[in-house]
């Protein structure tokens, strides 16, 4: 969706980047996934983005398989599919660290466990002592292309 791909970049958040990193993206999917915001005309009065911006993201999204277009008796939905509420964890992330460094006035939403009214927020968890690492180190995984390792500059 970009106007800019990063075909010279091995990497998840780059290609993550090329669906939800323009603007108003990540906003369209938080009102699917937390206010049930379905239907083109709502999304365009909650946030007051144009027209052909939101119907540029929407496109993008359903040929990205993160919503799936449905028509009915009460015209064009959008509704998040499994690859996009899949943004869940993400946007909690963001959300938490907002909160952290952009929030002065105090968190303005909080979200709870539906079963339990727990407050949710995202975390960190090392997969093998169940540590919250302070450090983290990147290393190469299956998908990166050993000639692409070898010249890091990060």
């Amino acid at each position: 969706m970009l106007g800019r791909t990063y075909d010279n970049e091995v990497c998840s958040i780059a290609r993550s980047l090329e669906i939800v990193g323009e603007r108003w993206s990540l906003l369209i999917i938080r009102n699917a996934l937390f206010a049930g915001v379905t239907r083109f005309g709502d999304f365009q009065k909650r946030l007051g983005v144009a027209t052909n911006v939101l119907t540029t993201r929407l496109d993008g999204f359903v040929e990205a398989g993160i919503m799936s277009r449905n028509s009915g008796s009460g015209g064009v939905e959008y509704h998040l599919t499994d690859k996009g509420r899949d943004l869940r964890g993400v946007l909690i992330a963001f959300t938490d660290w907002g909160d952290r460094w952009q929030a002065p006035a105090g968190r303005p939403i909080i979200y709870r466990h539906d079963d339990c009214s727990g407050e949710v927020h995202s975390s960190i968890r090392c997969d093998v002592c169940g540590g919250k690492p302070d450090a983290v180190t990147a290393s190469k995984g299956p998908g990166m292309p050993e000639e692409k390792w070898s010249h890091r500059t990060d």
